[in-house]
């Protein structure tokens, strides 16, 4: 165990120096510098989608009021006592077709400027007044294929 001891710190530097050229032979490229910061936003513009729904809702004509003092108390109690505001109706009703649009956003277009250059891109969400920012630089490296 002792000569172990002593023998295995000669034993790594050994093999340092013999792996050493073939290691110097295979040397590996970093694929890129990443870096993060932070560019000023110039405009946001929102991207809207445009949504139709189409409901069906019961149209009814309203019916012919007649000059009566009578009937006219007898609405007027019928409305105070159910508390709402019912159209009499004469049972000429029928279901229409009612459009309507909505428009929401799904998308927002960011003019930026980074360093003096201008950029647009289109984000998921508003990013306010800074956009953070991912700075990848790689090297073109001769022979290299790029993407």
């Amino acid at each position: 165990m002792i000569l172990l001891r002593l023998l295995l710190p000669f034993l790594l530097t050994c093999l340092v120096l013999w792996t050493g050229p073939v290691a110097a032979q295979h040397t590996v490229i970093q694929q890129e510098n990443v870096r993060y910061d932070y560019a000023q936003v110039l405009r946001v513009t929102p991207v809207y989608q445009t949504l139709t729904a189409t409901r069906t809702e019961q149209r009814c004509e309203p019916q012919a009021k007649s000059d009566s003092r009578i009937s006219r108390a007898v609405g007027a109690i019928k409305d105070a006592l159910r508390r709402e505001e019912a159209q009499q109706t004469d049972g000429n009703c029928r279901a229409v077709p009612v459009e309507r649009e909505f428009r929401r956003p799904i998308a927002y277009d960011v003019d930026y400027v980074y360093k003096g250059a201008k950029f647009r891109s289109r984000l998921p969400e508003d990013p306010g007044n800074r956009l953070r920012i991912r700075i990848a630089i790689t090297p073109a490296v001769p022979g290299a294929t790029t993407p």
